[in-house]
C-alpha cells in the first residue's frame, strides 16, 4: 500500500469527479491532481487508505499535446484544470458526465453528450469571497488557505480593482469579525453589490460597513450579523439586475421587466453562458402548465413568463431568493403564482395538473428523499432537470428511471472554465 510522502510513476487513465485523474500502483487506485489522460507523471502521495491514495504532480514524465503552461495557482478558486488545453477541459467533463451516469445511474448512454463551452476569463457575476482580517480571497482547493482570486481570471479586473478597495476600507475598519462576502453582478457589469455575513460572536456594528456601499465600482451593500436573521441594507441598492430581454432572448417582454436579485440570493454565475442556458431549458418545456422547483429569484419562472407563457408556478422556500422571485413576478400577473415555501411542502399530497412539466434545478445535494418522493408521486409527463453535480444528478436520474421515466436527451454546460464543476441539463419523460 502507497504512504503519504512516497514518489511514484504512475500513467494516467482517465478523469474522476472533482479535478483529479485516476491511474493504478499495484492495483490501488490513486487520484492524482495536476495531470491529463494519458500522460505518464511521477507524483507525491498526500494520503492514501487501503482502497485509494490521493498524489499530486511534482513531474511530468511523458507530457500530453494538451497541457499547458499554468499562470497562478491552480489550486486558488478550484482552477483545477487550468494547465489542461480548453477544448480538452470540455471533452473531460463530457467524460466526467458519461462516467457518472455508468458508474451512479447504471445509465450506458448512447447518445452523443454535447457540452456548451465558454470564455475562459471574466466569466463569474456571483463568487464568494472569505475575509481574513483586511485580506480577501478565494480558498485554495481543500484548504482555508486565502489566496488571491484575481490570478483564477475568474473576475473581471474591473470586479478585482472594486474588491481591491474594498480591502483598503476594511483594513480601515480593523474588521476582524467580517466572516465572507458574497459578490453579485449584474451581465454588464455595471451593478456590483456585496452582501456581507459577520461572525456569530462579531463585535463591529453592521452599520461600520455602510463606508463600503461608497466604494467606486460598488453599488450596494447588504449584511447578516448572527443570530439576526434578517438581512440589513446598509447602503445603495441591494439588488442588481438584468432586462430580460438579454437574459431570456429579444422576444421576452414587456421589455423593460427586469430579473433582480440580492447578492444573498443564489443565482447562475456565468454571464456568458446565461442566456444559452436559459434558452436551453425553456426549449425543452412543451406547452402546457408548468412547477418550477427550487426556483430561486426566477430565472426560468420569470423568463417563461416574460416569453407568453401562462400556468407558470415557482416555488422557492429561501427567504432572500423567494422575496427576490416574488418581487421579479409582478409584472406577470395571473401567469406566474409564486408559492414561497420548501419544496418537500409543496408537493405533499399534490398531483400533477394534466400536461404539467416539473422544472427542478436542485442544490448541489440533489433532491432529498422526501423531495423525490413527491416528485414521482406527481405523475407529471415531462421532469426538466438542471444539475451542478453529476454525481447527484445520475443518482436522481436512476430513480426517476426506476419510476417509469425515460431520458429523452442530455447536455451539459461549461459554466465554471478551468474547474472541475459542470452544469448537465437532463430531460426525462413518462414512459407511455
Amino acid at each position: 500500500m502507497l504512504t503519504p510522502g512516497a514518489d511514484v510513476d504512475l500513467t494516467v487513465e482517465k478523469p474522476a469527479a472533482g479535478g483529479r485523474m485516476i491511474a493504478r500502483h499495484e492495483g490501488q487506485v490513486v487520484l492524482v491532481s495536476g495531470a491529463i489522460p494519458g500522460e505518464r507523471v511521477r507524483a507525491r502521495v498526500e494520503r492514501a487508505d487501503r482502497s485509494v491514495a490521493h498524489a499530486a504532480v511534482i513531474e511530468v514524465l511523458e507530457a500530453s499535446p494538451d497541457r499547458r503552461p499554468v499562470a497562478g495557482d491552480p489550486a486558488c478558486g478550484g482552477n483545477v484544470y487550468a494547465h489542461v488545453a480548453y477544448a480538452r477541459q470540455v471533452i473531460v467533463k463530457r467524460d466526467v458526465v458519461l462516467d457518472a451516469f455508468r458508474r451512479i445511474g447504471k445509465l450506458a448512454l448512447d447518445r452523443p453528450l454535447p457540452v456548451e463551452p465558454s470564455p475562459e476569463t471574466g466569466y463569474r457575476m456571483r463568487a464568494r469571497l472569505h475575509v481574513r482580517g483586511n485580506r480577501l480571497g478565494f480558498f485554495r482547493e481543500g484548504t482555508h488557505e486565502l489566496c488571491d482570486a484575481a490570478q483564477t481570471g475568474q473576475l473581471l479586473p474591473e470586479s478585482c480593482q472594486a474588491l481591491c478597495a474594498v480591502a483598503s476600507e476594511l483594513a480601515e475598519l480593523g474588521a476582524a469579525d467580517l466572516a465572507s462576502i458574497e459578490l453579485a453582478e449584474n451581465l454588464a457589469a455595471d451593478q456590483r453589490a456585496l452582501h456581507l455575513e459577520l461572525r456569530a460572536e462579531a463585535g463591529v456594528p453592521p452599520a461600520a460597513f455602510s463606508v463600503l456601499a461608497r466604494v467606486p465600482g460598488i453599488t450596494g451593500v447588504t449584511c447578516l450579523a448572527p443570530p439576526a436573521r434578517d438581512v440589513l441594507v446598509l447602503g445603495g441598492d441591494p439588488a442588481v439586475a438584468d432586462s430580460l430581454p438579454s437574459i431570456a432572448g429579444a422576444q421576452a417582454a414587456p421589455a423593460d421587466a427586469t430579473l433582480g436579485r440580492r447578492a444573498a440570493a443564489f443565482f447562475q454565475a456565468n454571464r456568458h453562458l446565461l442566456p444559452t442556458l436559459v434558452s436551453r431549458v425553456v426549449s425543452w418545456i412543451p406547452n402546457g402548465p408548468v412547477v418550477d422547483l427550487y426556483a430561486g429569484v426566477g430565472l426560468f419562472a420569470v423568463s417563461l413568463a416574460a416569453l407568453g407563457r401562462a400556468g407558470v408556478v415557482a416555488v422557492e422556500g429561501d427567504r432572500v431568493g423567494g422575496a427576490d422571485l416574488a418581487d421579479n413576478a409582478k409584472p406577470f400577473g395571473d401567469r406566474l403564482r409564486v408559492n414561497r415555501t420548501s419544496v418537500e411542502g409543496f408537493l405533499r399530497g399534490r398531483r400533477a395538473a394534466p400536461g404539467e412539466t416539473l422544472l427542478v434545478d436542485p442544490p448541489r445535494t440533489g433532491m432529498s428523499r422526501e423531495a423525490m418522493d413527491g416528485v414521482i408521486a406527481q405523475g407529471a409527463g415531462r421532469i426538466v432537470y438542471v444539475s451542478c453535480d453529476v454525481a447527484t444528478l445520475a443518482r436522481d436520474a436512476r430513480r426517476l428511471i426506476d419510476a417509469g421515466y425515460e431520458l429523452a436527451h442530455i447536455e451539459a454546460f461549461d459554466l465554471f472554465p478551468n474547474t472541475a464543476h459542470v452544469e448537465s441539463l437532463v430531460v426525462l419523460d413518462r414512459a407511455r
